[in-house]
């Protein structure tokens, strides 16, 4: 059977078969079936990629505490730990309190809060890569979208998160912060050890049943450890 024509010339006509038409249609499905798992590919891996960034920082501190009995930031004989003879002031001691001070985006300001020394303290230390001098343009870490990576102790928490410390990252799309909670906590960006808010001035606002998470807006994540 055939339907519809197509005129060749003068000479005749010739029509389109049901199984010419099955097979184009299967060609488009397979086309749009391929384009739409690229995407969760690509979607999957940048998740994984943001996860590892809060696998990392847990990581980064045990391994400091292991080696030098001190918290990277806090560490009161950082000279003596990170520096050598030829650069014997490589960087600058915290106070040796047992905290991370200083909020996780501080700024790399001259007088740099601990939670900004941490990254110079484990680069030194080479159990991380990155510039060390604090006023190096690229010093501050960003995830893989770009936002502000960081740690702080958990007093005053944002997000009231529970834990010894709370890992950070900004600029995160809503369509990705499920996932993330998905793969790293309870699936839920409102309750658990991970959770998401919107920034509002200095501070976090959380998400909520009255300010549910929006796919296409950009989030802060924070995790407790």
């Amino acid at each position: 059977m055939r339907i519809g024509t197509r005129t060749h010339g003068t000479t005749g006509q010739a029509g389109f078969t049901l199984a010419e038409i099955a097979i184009v249609l299967v060609i488009i499905s397979l086309l749009l079936g391929g384009v739409l798992k690229g995407q969760e590919l690509i979607n999957s891996a940048k998740v994984k990629n943001l996860a590892q960034d809060f696998r990392v920082i847990p990581t980064l501190i045990y391994a400091y505490q292991d080696k030098f009995h001190a918290l990277p930031g806090d560490d009161g004989r950082a000279e003596t730990h990170l520096c050598t003879t030829a650069t014997p002031a490589c960087t600058s001691p915290g106070d040796a309190n047992g905290m991370i001070d200083g909020a996780w985006n501080a700024e790399a300001a001259a007088s740099p809060t601990e939670s900004v020394r941490f990254w110079q303290h484990v680069r030194l230390a080479n159990f991380a890569t990155g510039p060390t001098a604090i006023d190096d343009p690229n010093y501050l870490p960003l995830n893989s979208n770009g936002g502000r990576l960081g740690v702080q102790s958990g007093a005053n928490a944002p997000l009231a998160l529970n834990g010894a410390y709370v890992v950070c990252s900004a600029a995160i799309a809503g369509k990705y912060v499920r996932q993330l909670d998905d793969t790293l906590d309870d699936g839920d960006p409102q309750t658990g050890s991970m959770r998401a808010g919107t920034v509002s001035g200095t501070a976090l606002t959380p998400i909520s049943a009255a300010t549910p998470l929006d796919e296409g807006q950009a989030y802060v994540v924070c995790m407790g450890i």
